[in-house]
């Protein structure tokens, strides 16, 4: 079991000016912390649960960006982006950036959005949800056509049309960068995992829960003739046990994951400061996750 740290929040006591200094030092201590994965949220307004909109929130491929120049080794990506924020051939070129300036380290995290007050605000198109799961798997197929370096030519779907899809240069990650497909929904974000995904995302609701989605999943491999082991089980946990301050019970209930296949556990640090909040707890769980191997 791997672990993960998810950066959700960016209200530093000190303001906008120490979120510089405050995610390189995150970054090194994710390194020194055998943290495997490094991710940001991707909304341009930040969410009610962390404060709402007023509440500080950056960019997540210039936030991603800078956090490949202060890392090695972390594997990057947002968790995960929104399908209507950006083009699809641009996000196919801002993901193949990340992936070569940060020496193969990126992943594609994406969904079919859902932060409706953002786009609204930001003036931004918020098509209804069915639309947005057409334009996701579209969105899927243009990344993996312009990954593709036998295809450079056309792509004609119902929402989107392009007339070349050239990508120089291409992706440092072999054969592609990772796929990771947010969500947990069984009827349409299972299956575009199934189809197109390399890794899927759940929240870890329960053990039940978790088992009952990673069944649907491989059910959805089955009709699709995937092989089910193929795809990356990751995993948000949004409790924060440091809170609690019991990495004991933390552990049992990890264990309980671990069993049904999840590979790595991504935690999210409840502070505008997860440098300290990394040394002092993710440290530690990654210890212990190493141990239930």
């Amino acid at each position: 079991m791997r672990v993960g740290v998810h950066i959700n929040r960016f209200d530093h006591p000190a303001g906008g000016p120490a979120l510089g200094a405050e995610l390189a030092a995150a970054g090194a201590a994710a390194e020194a912390a055998g943290v495997s994965w490094l991710s940001v949220m991707d909304h341009y307004f930040q969410m009610e649960f962390n404060g709402g909109a007023e509440d500080p929130m950056l960019e997540a491929y210039s936030t991603l960006s800078f956090l490949a120049a202060h890392t090695e080794t972390v594997q990057l990506g947002a968790l995960v982006t929104g399908v209507t924020y950006r083009h699809p051939g641009l996000l196919a070129k801002i993901a193949t950036t990340l992936d070569v300036l940060s020496g193969g380290r990126a992943t594609l995290g994406i969904g079919a959005a859902w932060y409706d007050r953002e786009h609204e605000g930001l003036g931004v198109p918020f098509p209804p949800l069915a639309e947005r799961f057409e334009r996701l798997e579209e969105a899927l197929r243009i990344c993996l056509q312009m990954w593709d370096p036998a295809e450079n030519g056309p792509f004609e779907g119902t929402h989107y049309r392009l007339a070349e899809t050239l990508c120089v240069p291409a992706p440092v990650s072999s054969p592609r960068p990772e796929i990771m497909i947010g969500g947990s929904g069984e009827k349409k974000t299972l299956r575009l995992v199934a189809r197109h995904g390399d890794a899927c995302n759940l929240f870890a609701t329960s053990r039940e829960e978790v088992s009952h989605k990673l069944d649907v999943l491989r059910g959805h491999c089955d009709t699709e003739g995937r092989d089910y082991d193929e795809i990356r089980k990751t995993m948000t946990y949004s409790a924060d046990p440091s809170e609690e301050g019991d990495l004991d019970a933390f552990s049992r209930d990890i264990t309980a994951y671990t069993k049904l296949g999840i590979d790595t556990v991504i935690l999210a640090p409840r502070t505008g400061a997860p440098a300290a909040w990394i040394e002092t707890f993710a440290a530690p769980a990654v210890q212990r996750c190493a141990e239930l191997d």
